[in-house]
C-alpha cells in the first residue's frame, strides 16, 4: 500500500483538503420578488427618460446582486461613483450618436474613421472598464484592483487589430475577384450567380479566422484579467489554455447545430401533416385557411430556429463558467471549485425563456436572481491558513488611503 506524501493519509484525496483548509461555499441570499421591485423601477425610469435613466439603473443593479453576494459569510460591496458612471455613459453615447449622424449623411471617410478609432479605442475602452469594475469592488474591507499596465492591454488586443485586417484583406480579394467575372451581355452586369468557388472559399476562411480571432481575444481578456487582479498584494492564478476555450466554442457549434436541425425537423414535419389534412378537408381546393397555416407556419419555423440558439448560448455560458472558476485563485492562498451543472443550466435558462414569453417580459427579473444563484452557489471558495488569518494578512499588505485614491481615480465605466 503506497502512502501518498502529498495527503499523509493513505492513498489519493482530492486538493485542498486538509485540516488547515477552510471551505466556503458563495451564497446568495437575494428573492426575485425583492429584484422586481428594483427592476421594475430601473425599466420605467429609463423609458421615462429615453435611455438617460441607464447609468442609475445598472449601479441599482449592481449594488442589489454584489450586497446579497456572500463570499465566506461577507457580502461583496459596489462602491462606485455614479458620477463616473454618468461620465462613462455620456462619453459612449456622444461616440455612437456622432457615428450614426457620419453613416446615416453619407459621409464615409468620417464614418470609418471612427470605425478605426473604434478599434484603436476598443483596448483603452476595456481596460478602463476593468479597472472601474475591480477598483469598485471590496469584500471585508478589502479592495480588488486590476493593475495590468496599458502596455500588457494593448498587446493582448492583437485579436482585434487581426480581425480589421482579415478583413480588410477579404474585402480587397473578393472586390478583385469581382471584377474579373465577364460581365452578362444580356443584362450588362455580373449576375449574383456568378460568384465563383473561390470567392466563397475567401469568404468562409475570413469567418474562420474571425472566430479563431474572437475566441483568441476571449481568452486573452480573461487571463488577462485574473492574472492581473490583486486583493492586497497576492495576483490572481491562472489555469487555462487557449485550446480549452476553443473546445469550449467547438461544442457549442455542435449544440446549436443538433437544436437547429430538430426545430427545424419538427416544424417541416408540422407543416406537413397541417397541409396533408388540410388537402384532404378540402379536396376542391386548399383555400385561405392552407394559405394562413403556411404563413403561421414559416413565422414559427423562424421564430424555432431562432430559440435553437438558446441551448447554445446557455451551454456556452455554463461551460465558460465550469472553466473559470475551476482554475481560478489567489496566489497559493486560495482557489474556487465549481459544480455547476450544464444541463440543469440549459433546462432553467429555457424555462425561463418560456416563462418570460408568456408574461410579456415580466418574468426577467425571477429569470436573472435564479440564473445568477444556480452559477454562484455551485461555487466553493476554499482557502488555506484559515480565513481570518489570510483576512487579516490582506487588510496589512493594502496600503491605506493611497490604494483607495488610486482606484477611486481609475477607469470609467464604459462597457456593460
Amino acid at each position: 500500500m503506497r502512502i501518498n506524501p502529498t495527503t499523509d493519509r493513505v492513498g489519493p484525496r482530492p486538493p485542498f483538503v486538509s485540516q488547515e483548509i477552510e471551505a466556503h461555499p458563495l451564497q446568495f441570499t437575494g428573492q426575485g420578488g425583492e429584484y422586481f421591485r428594483v427592476w421594475i423601477v430601473n425599466v420605467l425610469l429609463t423609458i421615462v427618460t429615453l435611455g438617460l435613466y441607464t447609468p442609475w439603473a445598472r449601479r441599482r443593479t449592481a449594488q442589489y446582486f454584489y450586497g446579497h453576494t456572500l463570499v465566506a459569510g461577507s457580502p461583496l460591496e459596489f462602491t462606485a461613483q455614479q458620477r463616473r458612471m454618468v461620465v462613462g455613459f455620456l462619453v459612449l453615447l456622444g461616440i455612437t450618436v456622432a457615428y450614426q449622424i457620419a453613416a446615416n449623411t453619407g459621409q464615409d471617410l468620417v464614418a470609418g474613421l471612427f470605425i478605426l478609432g473604434g478599434a484603436l479605442l476598443a483596448p483603452f475602452i476595456w481596460g478602463s472598464a476593468m479597472r472601474f469594475r475591480l477598483g469598485n469592488t471590496r469584500w471585508r474591507g478589502l479592495r480588488l484592483q486590476f493593475t495590468a499596465r496599458w502596455a500588457e492591454i494593448y498587446r493582448a488586443s492583437w485579436p482585434v487589430f487581426a480581425f480589421a485586417l482579415i478583413w480588410i484583406v477579404v474585402s480587397y480579394g473578393l472586390h478583385s475577384m469581382w471584377q474579373d467575372i465577364p460581365v452578362d451581355p444580356a443584362r450588362g452586369r455580373r449576375l449574383p450567380g456568378q460568384i465563383t468557388a473561390p470567392m466563397w472559399g475567401l469568404l468562409v476562411l475570413g469567418l474562420v479566422l474571425s472566430v479563431l480571432c474572437v475566441i483568441r481575444l476571449e481568452y486573452n481578456y480573461r487571463s488577462l484579467l485574473v492574472l492581473r487582479a490583486r486583493l492586497g498584494d497576492e495576483p490572481g492564478r491562472w489555469k487555462p489554455v487557449y485550446m480549452d476555450f476553443v473546445k469550449i466554442w467547438l461544442a457549442t457549434v455542435a449544440v446549436f447545430i443538433l437544436c437547429a436541425v430538430l426545430l427545424s425537423a419538427l416544424v417541416a414535419a408540422a407543416a406537413g401533416g397541417i397541409v396533408a389534412w388540410a388537402a384532404v378537408a378540402r379536396s376542391g381546393g386548399l383555400g385561405l385557411f392552407l394559405f394562413l397555416a403556411i404563413i403561421v407556419s414559416f413565422v414559427v419555423g423562424l421564430f424555432m430556429v431562432l430559440v435553437a440558439t438558446a441551448p447554445a448560448r446557455a451551454y456556452r455560458e455554463a461551460r465558460m463558467f465550469q472553466l473559470m472558476w475551476d482554475n481560478v485563485g489567489l496566489s497559493r492562498i486560495a482557489r474556487f471549485k465549481c459544480q455547476l451543472r450544464t444541463g440543469s443550466y440549459v433546462a432553467l435558462r429555457l424555462r425561463n425563456m418560456l416563462f418570460t414569453a408568456l408574461t410579456l417580459g415580466f418574468f426577467r427579473p425571477f429569470a436573472m436572481v435564479s440564473e445568477y444563484r444556480m452559477k454562484l452557489e455551485s461555487v466553493t471558495l476554499y482557502v488555506k491558513g484559515g480565513l481570518d488569518q489570510v483576512a487579516g494578512r490582506l487588510v496589512e499588505q493594502q496600503r491605506d488611503g493611497i490604494g483607495d485614491a488610486l482606484a477611486d481615480a481609475a477607469g470609467l465605466d464604459l462597457v456593460g
